[in-house]
């Protein structure tokens, strides 16, 4: 599947929910539940995306010209709000994060249901996850 497939995915997922706010919110907190463990040894303070008021982890590493990403955070919503990043870019090549323009933030009306301190978090993740793949893509290109 495509960034913007995957997107398409995700709005598709939110629209089922009506606008409805309390299970908006819950539905993120469920998506975070569903993120794979992420190990202590990776919980470094070189992990931590800066910029963001709850504490979130982030990793990233080529597997087979992709990227692939892990995520933790020490809050439900946040760590739900990761888990919609990942679920959009995680395992695409690098070139294609880049270049990709994220639509869904928008399109699910993510701004009703998180504050501004959220909002800038999740602005830093993206950052961060973007960051991580112009490494990347430098490191398999020389």
């Amino acid at each position: 599947m495509t960034i913007d497939e995957r997107q398409n995915e995700l709005i598709a997922q939110f629209q089922l929910l009506d606008g409805d706010m309390e299970m908006t919110l819950h539905y993120v907190m469920e998506l975070g539940q569903s993120l794979p463990a992420f190990s202590e040894e990776k919980r470094l303070e070189e992990n931590i995306v800066k910029g963001c008021q709850s504490k979130v982890w982030l990793t990233a590493e080529m597997k087979d010209g992709k990227m692939h990403l892990e995520a933790d955070s020490n809050t439900a919503i946040t760590k739900g709000l990761v888990a919609m990043l990942l679920h959009v870019v995680n395992n695409q090549s690098p070139t294609d994060v880049l270049e990709a323009k994220l639509f869904f933030p928008e399109r699910i009306g993510m701004s009703r249901f998180i504050g501004t301190q959220r909002s800038n978090g999740f602005a830093a993740m993206i950052k961060q996850i973007q960051y991580y793949a112009l490494a990347l893509n430098q490191k398999t290109n020389v």
